[in-house]
């Protein structure tokens, strides 16, 4: 079995991956709990530690059987996936259809430590769209290590939007690889509640003219959480836009980290990028670690990164509860306004509603 990564790599400087490394994973046992699926009217995909439940899937007409890959790269995760990956989607949209929307729902549970490593893959043809509404949750100690092939092809739109909520007990690594065609656009947003440990990366090379990557997200964590953010996005093609928010809201003695590097390849003038990073840190015993990063080979770019981290302005809490909002209140209202920004590209009214139920349960805990 391929190693996993450690700190000495420097995409993984900021995670520490020993607590898996020295956790003994057996097989997923068989589900007995009846999972908790959102009520929504779209077909669904729902996983039961790993394995798809056909009783509680819906048809889905661009569904196609789960196939088995050979992993052409280097990249650790994507290895151990590759090597252990037992069932996952496969979707393919023909040209010009609008499929609407679909959940892939995962949820996970048993009483002694167990690892599933899902193997998507999600192909648009040209000018097809689709919208990816995920659902992570589960109890109790395990490891998901998920992997995404995803290919937009020219004029197509992808929406994927993530929620992230596993047992805090637990491990999630998810990894995304989008190659994204002229004109066409892969829109992402992870909202990250639960894991003891996470981390999400995206690689998206814009390959045609004119295409657009837009990589958005907010981890609210706390106790001793820790949750990693890493995103590549290569610019391959001229006239290419690409976006990229993530906010951290940190409580406790947790850990965020943000890794964001843009690559801007010659041929890729006209390039436009933009990238920022805000955390709140609601402890003094929270950290976060930022890391942006550009590399350009263009001379008619436009690329900007930006990072800051701080506090919640006291001032804007004493001014709230002068007007009679109590003290926790005010805290939540500048909180939930400062992840404003990295929420835009939702606008999918079902998905928003999803993650906004589970900001006011994050809310709750704290």
């Amino acid at each position: 079995m391929t190693a996993l990564p450690t700190r000495k790599l420097e995409a993984w400087r900021f995670t520490d991956l020993r607590q898996i490394s020295s956790t003994e994973f057996g097989a997923p046992p068989a589900m007995a709990a009846a999972p908790d699926l959102p009520d929504l009217p779209f077909p669904r995909f729902v996983f039961l530690n790993g394995t798809l439940n056909a009783a509680l899937s819906t048809a889905f007409a661009y569904a196609k059987p789960f196939a088995p890959v050979r992993e052409q790269g280097a990249q650790p995760m994507a290895l151990i996936n590759a090597a252990n990956a037992k069932d996952g989607i496969n979707i393919e949209v023909p040209d010009g259809v609008d499929a609407g929307e679909v959940l892939l729902i995962s949820q996970a549970s048993g009483a002694t430590p167990f690892a599933f490593h899902p193997r998507h893959r999600v192909t648009l043809g040209q000018g097809a769209k689709l919208t990816i509404i995920e659902i992570d949750k589960g109890e109790g100690v395990y490891w998901q290590n998920a992997l995404f092939d995803i290919d937009v092809a020219q004029g197509a739109t992808l929406q994927h939007f993530r929620l992230q909520q596993e047992s805090v007990e637990a491990f999630n690594i998810t990894s995304i690889r989008a190659r994204i065609a002229q004109a066409a656009a892969y829109e992402h947003f992870t909202l990250t509640l639960g894991a003891k440990l996470s981390r999400t990366e995206i690689e998206a090379d814009l390959v045609g003219e004119t295409a657009l990557a837009h990589l958005n997200a907010a981890q609210l964590l706390g106790g001793a959480q820790h949750g990693d953010f890493t995103t590549i996005i290569r610019h391959k093609a001229p006239n290419c836009p690409s976006r990229q928010t993530v906010k951290s809201v940190l409580a406790g003695k947790a850990r965020g980290v943000f890794q964001g590097k843009i690559e801007v390849d010659q041929i890729a003038q006209k390039t436009d990028g933009y990238q920022m990073s805000q955390a709140l840190l609601l402890s003094p015993d929270a950290e976060m670690d930022i890391k942006p990063e550009l590399q350009i080979f263009a001379d008619d770019v436009k690329c900007s990164h930006g990072a800051t981290i701080g506090a919640l302005d006291e001032e804007q809490v004493f001014y709230l509860r002068s007007r009679g909002i109590p003290e926790a209140d005010a805290r939540q209202i500048l909180i939930r306004a400062f992840l404003e920004e990295a929420l835009e590209p939702v606008t999918h009214d079902a998905s928003k509603a999803i993650f906004e139920d589970a900001l006011e349960s994050w809310w709750g805990k704290q």
